[in-house]
């Protein structure tokens, strides 16, 4: 068996820093009160990340980027056919359906921590673009945050549950490479060169990201 590294560090970087964000965003916004300061300090974060992930997925390692692992959605139905059928083939990186549940939360995310900009609580916060707004605007915007939410609980769901049947019933570990890095393969596998992870660009990136929402929040 190969170890090929498949999920480059500032990818598993990302990936835990958003679990952890979640959380405290999650706990912030139930506790409300001066919690809700770190509420929207998770939410600014949480949006730099993923402005960060979306020009990862065009300037990172070969399994980072969306070119690799985006398929039509016929791929993934044929996907789930297969693994239905226990014929699945394993993809070093993200499988056809498993790649879809990717854009999927990434967009899910994407529109809550851009909703939470314009929103507001009726009591002492508000998102730092709400004052660009009528009242009536930003609480149809609240709505669709509240809204959102739910169905990322939905999702985190789905993927937790996905994790558990690989592991259970695939007996194939999901978290461990999103930990380390590394997937074994048979070998001769892995697919040929492995385009490699620039650390500087990663950080020249996220330096940008967290930026351009510090100026966003900062001089709305």
């Amino acid at each position: 068996m190969n170890k090929i590294l498949v999920w480059d560090l500032p990818l598993r970087l990302f990936h835990w820093l958003l679990v952890a964000l979640v959380v405290v965003s999650v706990i912030s916004a139930n506790i409300g009160g001066n919690a809700m300061q770190i509420h929207l300090l998770s939410g600014y974060t949480v949006l730099a990340l993923l402005l960060f992930r979306i020009l990862w997925g065009f300037f990172g390692s070969t399994h980072a980027r969306f070119a690799s692992f985006v398929r039509s959605p016929v791929s993934a139905f044929a996907y789930l056919r297969s693994l239905r059928r226990g014929e699945a083939s394993q993809h070093l990186g993200h499988n056809p359906a498993g790649a879809w549940s990717v854009i999927v939360m990434l967009t899910v995310l994407l529109v809550q921590a851009s909703t939470g900009l314009f929103a507001n609580d009726d009591i002492a916060t508000e998102g730092p673009l709400a004052k660009l707004l009528s009242k009536d605007l930003s609480d149809r915007i609240t709505g669709i945050h509240h809204l959102n939410i739910k169905l990322l609980y939905a999702l985190i769901a789905l993927h937790l549950s996905a994790v558990a049947f690989y592991v259970l019933g695939k007996h194939e570990n999901l978290v461990k490479p999103m930990i380390t890095g590394f997937k074994s393969v048979a070998n001769g596998g892995g697919g040929g060169a492995q385009r490699p992870a620039r650390i500087w660009l990663a950080a020249v990136l996220l330096a940008i990201c967290a930026g351009a929402v510090y100026l966003l929040v900062k001089f709305s």
